[in-house]
Formats: structure tokens, sequence, C-alpha cells
């Protein structure tokens, strides 16, 4: 909750103390009840004040991976500002960019930095991190990868889980759609881009989670801020995918979640008022709490 300012704060202990001064010194019933009149009013005022004065709705779609930290946000943001109302559309990274370069949203949402020809059109505002996490079936033997092993996995020079310490079987590769910033990220890193033998492209983290836990053979990624107990993860050459490493930069496949806003247009005041909270350090312990890494503490 914001607190009263210390403006008003001041503001109405001055009022309250001429009440008090006016009763002591034996100023008339009509005065004193004027101005404590006037000290409810100014209280009011600030009461008001502390609880948000902002209202609309502010449109925010895009990035999957994205959902734990925005409906974070959206129930923090809620306490400042009850009046607005934050909406969110979980279409894909590609999408929010797109939503944000032609208006159709206030902010975009992307799980990966923005490319050079996109930041003619659309700013990006880092809000937190994410950690890329490679997950398997909680009942492989498989525990450590390198991301050389996980390059020739899913370009499919390596194709049996007895090439990397597992049991005999044909792996099975996991992953997210074209435009998921999720799959951007892990293909930009390992150095897989456009080249990777899926055998199921499914448009949500929760299903490649789905996919990988019902299948002992799946190998996949998620955001480290998705996966629950339902999978394991896998660590990357012997550093664990978490807070710590993905701060420190120790784990190797981590990338950004980005505010996307359109260069041309300028923010109504309650989209702006979400960014500034949700980049402002009270948001931090919000981000965390959804898995993510905050960038501003």
């Amino acid at each position: 909750m914001k607190k009263i300012s210390r403006r008003s704060f001041l503001t109405v202990c001055g009022a309250a103390a001429a009440a008090a001064a006016l009763t002591a010194c034996g100023g008339s019933a009509s005065s004193a009840s004027s101005t404590a009149a006037s000290v409810s009013a100014t209280a009011s005022s600030a009461a008001e004040q502390a609880a948000g004065t902002l209202s609309g709705n502010v449109a925010t779609g895009g990035s999957t991976s994205m959902k734990n930290v925005i409906a974070a946000l959206t129930e923090g943001f809620a306490e400042v500002e009850p009046g607005v109302t934050v909406s969110y559309d979980p279409t894909g990274s590609g999408a929010g960019i797109t939503g944000a370069t032609d208006k159709t949203l206030d902010i975009g949402l992307s799980s990966r930095a923005l490319k050079d020809e996109e930041k003619n059109d659309v700013d990006g505002t880092t809000v937190a991190l994410d950690g890329i996490a490679i997950i398997v079936s909680k009942d492989s033997k498989v525990a450590d990868l390198t991301v050389e092993q996980l390059k020739k996995m899913f370009t499919g020079e390596i194709t049996n889980w007895k090439e990397v310490g597992g049991d005999d079987g044909e792996i099975v590769l996991v992953g997210r759609e074209a435009g998921s910033g999720t799959r951007d990220g892990f293909e930009s890193i390992v150095d897989v881009k456009d080249s990777c033998k899926y055998a199921q492209e499914l448009t949500a983290t929760g299903a490649v989670i789905s996919a990988v836990e019902a299948n002992p053979l799946a190998i996949g990624y998620a955001s480290l801020s998705a996966v629950g107990d339902t999978v394991a993860m896998v660590t990357v050459e012997g550093v664990e995918c978490s807070e710590d490493t993905v701060k420190d930069g120790s784990y190797k496949i981590q990338r950004p979640f980005v505010f996307v806003t359109n260069k041309s247009a300028a923010l109504s005041e309650q989209a702006q008022a979400f960014v500034d909270f949700a980049t402002s350090k009270d948001a931090a312990d919000l981000i965390r709490t959804a898995g993510a890494v905050p960038v501003n503490e």
C-alpha cells in the first residue's frame, strides 16, 4: 500500500495543531468545529491519495513464461492502485512485441531481448531475469549435461540417452513453437537456432512441462519460474538453475523478462504507473516469489 506522504502527514498534523491551539486559547466553538471539519477533510484527502487515485485498464500480453510474474505484479499493484485493472493475454513473446508495435497492447511482454530491427519501433525495459531450466522426467538417470551435449541432442547428433549416461532409449525432444521467447532464448544460447529436431512443438510453458512429465524419454526446456516438482531439472555443466546462479551469471542458459512499449505513443497514466511499480524496489519480493530474479532491489 502507498504510505501517506510526508507533506500530507505534516498538513494533517498542522491542521490538528491549529485546532488544538484554538481550543486552548478559548476559540469559539464554531471556529473549533470548522477547524475540526477541515482536519477531517484533509485526512480524508490524504487517505484517498494513499489508496491510489488512478482508474482504467492496462492491456498487457505476450510471453506465457511471464505468467507468474505478471500475476504477482498485478496483485501487488492492485493494493497501490485499486481502481486500475491490468489484463493479460498469454499469446507468446512474438505476439507481445507485435502488440506493442501496432499499439493494440499498452505493454507487450517478451521473455527474450529485443532484436535490433525491433528496436526501431519499441523500447524494452527488463523487469526480471529468468533461467531457462532443462527438464527431464523424474525417473531419468541423467542429472547433468554440458551445453555441447545439449547442442548435439537437440540437433539430432545424439539420439539415445545412453550416449549421455542414461538408460537405452531414443531421446524425445520437446520444445516451444516458433515465436516463443523461451525457444528463441534457448536456441540462441545453445547455438541451435532453427536446427532443432523437435518431436513436439507446444504453445505454452505448462504444456512442455506436462509433456516431459508424461514421457520418461523426453527432454525439454521451461522457465525456472514455472517449473514445479513434477519434473527434474538437470544441472548444466555442474551448475543448477536457481535465483543465485542466474543473478551471478554462472548458469549459462538464462534470458530477460522484458516490458515492451511503443516508442511513438506515450503510455497512459495508469500504464506508466504499472511500469514504474514493476521496476521499483517494492516489486522485488513479488518477482522473487513468482520464481524469477528481480533486477531492481
